[in-house]
């Protein structure tokens, strides 16, 4: 995706005539920035429902990130062909971590998988995702939890390997988040738990560093990668490696804002009791 050029975004919804709604209740969203992928949105969205279909609730929200391709009518006419398939689209280009959000104020799910919309990404591995979520769940612990993808083989040109494999060692030894791959876009977390973590341009590159500064933890779990078979790279060193570096700056600075307590409620008599709230209160982030 495109680096942002406006930092105002509006965002219009396209999606399917009116109808009774056959997602009352969702376990899952899909969302998928885009930009520019006109080849590409028509499989991936086949290759998300064979994924999924029967095995959970679930919504897929394509964001379209201002194309000036054919995209936006691509994904008009899916919306018309598929209950379960939205459309966002930005009227200014914005960039991939803002298409992300804009997903994600706009799920109805409790959880949220992301996915590239490159193709390269495979929704196959969404179950896997999904599962080691229950086993993360039922062996307990607090706090946020993601779920990550991590591209053993990568199936990208040489200059994307060395440029991702460059940002990955330096933000590894700079932010000590132990994720071996905080690029892959093939991710799963709780909706409240990304809206509470703060946010900026190229958001999406710290997901793990700021989830672990905020009192969650994170998995990785390998996924398959595939070579793009259609459409072009929006990334490079300059885009990649360079802006990711200057950003890391940023994230270093919110990790020493970022305050984290417990809370416990006091009743009428002194006495702590439980809190009636929340099992753990968001972190408060210093502004000083």
């Amino acid at each position: 995706m495109h680096p942002p050029e406006e930092s105002f975004v509006r965002v219009e919804t396209m999606t399917a005539p009116p109808q009774e709604d056959p997602l009352p209740t969702l376990t899952l969203s899909v969302v998928v920035p885009v930009h520019n992928e006109a080849d590409n949105v028509g499989p991936l969205a086949e290759e998300i429902h064979a994924a999924l279909e029967g095995r959970i609730d679930f919504e897929i929200l394509f964001v379209d990130d201002a194309s000036s391709d054919d995209t936006p009518l691509r994904l008009s006419s899916l919306a018309q062909r598929h209950p379960r398939l939205r459309v966002l689209r930005h009227l200014a280009n914005a960039g991939q971590s803002t298409a992300l959000l804009s997903g994600v104020r706009h799920a109805r799910g409790a959880l949220v998988a992301t996915l590239d919309g490159d193709g390269q990404n495979d929704p196959a591995d969404i179950p896997a995702l999904l599962a080691r979520w229950q086993d993360e769940q039922r062996a307990g612990g607090t706090g946020p939890l993601l779920i990550a993808g991590w591209r053993a083989s990568r199936r990208d040109t040489w200059i994307r390997r060395l440029s991702s494999r460059i940002a990955n060692g330096v933000r590894r030894r700079v932010l000590g988040d132990g994720t071996p791959d905080t690029g892959c876009g093939l991710k799963l977390f709780r909706r409240d738990d990304f809206l509470a973590l703060p946010y900026f341009d190229h958001l999406h590159r710290f997901l793990p560093a700021l989830v672990i500064r905020h009192g969650g933890r994170v998995v990785s779990v390998p996924v398959n990668h595939r070579p793009r078979l259609r459409g072009q790279s929006h990334y490079g060193i300059g885009n990649r490696l360079f802006v990711g570096i200057v950003d890391m700056a940023g994230v270093l600075l919110l990790r020493r804002r970022t305050r984290l307590t417990a809370v416990e409620e006091v009743g009428r008599a002194g006495v702590p009791s439980p809190a009636t709230g929340p099992a753990s209160s968001p972190p408060f982030v210093s502004q000083e």
